[in-house]
């Protein structure tokens, strides 16, 4: 039986709760939306709308590779800190990021819908600008994001860039460092099995981002999110069910997949807590072509660091002592 929330709620949950589902609503039906609008719009006595918008997108289409745009005053609104307080999510940092370098960071786990690195590096609602001041952050993520008008520029300004080494390039080698690049290195193969109280991280092959930081010579930041796969929970979809064979397959022909979730009520997310901790940068020598010897030995150094982080953490978080990250 569903249970609405009782009158005596405060105005501050209420609006973190709207916060959130319009948060929600905008990332399964924004980019739908706006196609359909985009398109009716054509049939319309305001098909001129259109065409503009369709000039803007077509001299604006290389944005996405070249760093997005970062309008810091949007970064900072008021509403973040609501979108924060929701679960709460916060950010915890153990130790200084040097603003004259620049750096890859690998965000684990992806979670459902990567709230926590949404949060953290596309706004500064968790004081991301505070604790680490001088250091400019980007999220990447799949370039069908995208695709859609009106949701690409929603996006954007947000600093997030495409999933492609064009971006990773493009930002990593700008002179004077400061530049933060996270991915999440798990990606919608990770998600499949994000659940709450999951530990598995595909990580084990996934070498690319790898050798990028070594081409580049940026610093690796290992950060390891407690509470990102307990958000939502998922429909049972273990290897070998028709669900898992249909999304594995969608994902092999898109890069993504659909994920059957669900939370407090209908999408809404579970109100759990999410605190990201951000681990010692590895100091990354740059090798414009680096031997596969190389790449795995920084690989490995990657995961010990990753796996100690998460050891000498899980603690504080309610993470049972007899659990450990399990890579595949």
């Amino acid at each position: 039986m569903v249970e609405f929330a009782p009158l005596c709620v405060p105005w501050k949950r209420r609006l973190q709760t709207l916060v959130v589902l319009q948060a929600v609503s905008c990332l399964v039906s924004m980019a739908i939306l706006s196609y359909v609008v985009f398109i009716g719009l054509l049939f319309t006595r305001f098909w001129i709308i259109s065409i503009l918008y369709a000039v803007w997108w077509y001299l604006d289409r290389a944005k996405p590779w070249q760093g997005s745009r970062h309008i810091d005053v949007l970064r900072r609104w008021s509403v973040w800190k609501y979108m924060k307080d929701y679960f709460p999510i916060s950010l915890v940092k153990t130790a200084d990021l040097d603003p004259s370098r620049n750096y890859l960071v690998g965000y684990h786990p992806h979670g459902i819908a990567t709230v926590g690195a949404f949060t953290n590096f596309c706004t500064d609602g968790t004081g991301f600008s505070s604790l680490f001041p001088g250091i400019r952050s980007h999220l990447m993520v799949l370039n069908l994001c995208f695709w859609a008008p009106v949701f690409r520029d929603y996006i954007i300004i947000s600093g997030m860039v495409a999933a492609d080494k064009e971006s990773v390039s493009h930002i990593l080698s700008r002179e004077g460092g400061g530049n933060l690049l996270a991915i999440v290195v798990g990606g919608v193969q990770e998600a499949l099995d994000a659940r709450p109280g999951g530990y598995k991280l595909v990580l084990r092959n996934r070498k690319g981002f790898i050798r990028l930081a070594l081409m580049h010579g940026a610093d690796l930041v290992p950060i390891f999110s407690f509470g990102e796969n307990d958000i939502y929970d998922q429909v049972e979809n273990s290897p070998g069910t028709w669900l898992r064979w249909f999304q594995d397959g969608l994902q092999r022909v898109t890069r993504g997949s659909i994920l059957l979730v669900y939370g407090s009520f209908g999408l809404m997310p579970y109100r759990r807590p999410i605190t990201t901790v951000v681990g010692k940068p590895i100091e990354v020598q740059k090798t414009p072509h680096p031997s596969q010897e190389e790449v795995d030995r920084l690989h490995q150094h990657y995961m010990t660091e990753l796996e100690n982080l998460f050891e000498a953490h899980k603690l504080k978080y309610n993470v049972p002592r007899d659990q450990h990250l399990e890579f595949y």
